[in-house]
């Protein structure tokens, strides 16, 4: 009896420590890079063999000082294979991964900490601090900011980029607002305050799949002309504009003349849609009241940076409207965003 008691605790023993062994040979990194770059954000990628449909508990060692950019990581299933991916974005000197423990069906796996190389970049002169997989000028928007210089937004989309950290020299304001990001894909918006005389912007990016640097360039079209307000409601007239006023003053008067030509009321109705044009061109711009001292921002978001204040109450023209935002020009001709906070009470 004793010995079968023996052959007994050892067989629960060695069923315990293989099924242990099997948890251990399930998990394994299936990706770690093998070199990285300062500030480079990449993937961390976990096989999980013979998967169960349930996520598994991921704890990397809080104690050390590198961690992921998401709690959860991104799943991909294969079958019976299921790999998890972690990004981390690596420092200036050096990168540890750090001890990661992998429990599921309370069995417990340990992937021990990895040191990975960090290699630094030689930059080129227009090197934009951004590090991606790849990179992508979604839309660019330019408008008028003050008498010499104009403001460019670019809405930027990315894959495993420091978007963050872009950054351009020898511009006179720039910065990054409102990023998002899921999994490897990032979003966000760049500014910059470029010279009027500047008519295109480019600089570069380093792909780490590619290992190069690639050029991306857009042309600075202004769409949203500067209003300023003198003494009248309309913004100061634009020649382009007048061109238009005189060809639809020309279009109503020839559809009268046709109208009484040939008798056809088809004419009179284009006359008449001529005429309204020609109201909307007349039209008054909405004007709006601002509190002394209210904050000018130079993009409408809440963490926007501030190019200036308002000195004084003034009453200027409403330029346009973005949620809470209202556009406008102030006294020194720079346009920028005022909250709805910020008008006129009465």
């Amino acid at each position: 009896m004793p010995k079968a008691k023996l052959l007994l605790t050892l067989l629960i023993l060695l069923l315990g420590f293989s099924g242990r062994l099997g948890a251990q040979e399930r998990f394994k990194y299936s990706y770690i890079p093998k070199q990285i770059y300062t500030n480079q954000i990449f993937p961390v990628t976990i096989l999980e063999t013979n998967a169960s449909k349930e996520l598994p508990d991921f704890l990397f060692n809080v104690n050390q000082d590198q961690q992921p950019l998401f709690e959860k990581p991104l799943l991909i299933r294969n079958t019976n294979e299921s790999f998890y991916t972690f990004y981390f974005q690596a420092s200036k000197d050096h990168f540890t991964l750090p001890e990661l423990t992998i429990t599921e069906n309370n069995i417990s796996t340990y992937l021990n900490s990895t040191k990975i190389p960090i290699a630094s970049l030689k930059p080129k002169a227009d090197f934009c601090a951004v590090l991606a997989a790849e990179m992508k000028i979604k839309t660019s928007q330019a408008s008028t900011f003050d008498e010499k210089n104009n403001l460019i937004t670019l809405s930027i989309e990315a894959f495993e980029a420091n978007l963050e950290d872009m950054h351009l020299t020898g511009v006179a304001d720039e910065g990054v607002e409102n990023v998002k990001r899921k999994g490897a894909k990032v979003k966000g918006e760049y500014y910059v305050v470029l010279p009027a005389s500047q008519k295109s912007l480019h600089f570069t990016y380093f792909n780490t799949i590619k290992e190069q640097y690639i050029t991306l360039h857009t042309p600075i079209v202004i769409k949203d002309y500067s209003v300023s307000t003198q003494s009248a409601l309309n913004p100061k007239s634009n020649p382009f504009d007048n061109v238009k006023k005189l060809l639809f003053i020309a279009l109503a008067v020839l559809f009268f003349l046709l109208f009484l030509w040939k008798r056809d009321f088809f004419y009179l109705a284009l006359m008449t849609l001529a005429i309204l044009i020609l109201l909307v061109f007349h039209t008054p711009r909405k004007m709006i009241c601002i509190r002394e001292g209210a904050p000018l921002y130079i993009l409408p978001t809440a963490t926007s940076r501030i190019s200036t204040h308002i000195e004084g109450q003034l009453e200027t023209i409403l330029l346009s409207e973005r949620k809470e935002f209202n556009k406008i020009e102030n006294k020194d001709q720079i346009v920028g965003w005022i909250k709805d906070e910020d008008l006129c009470k009465n």
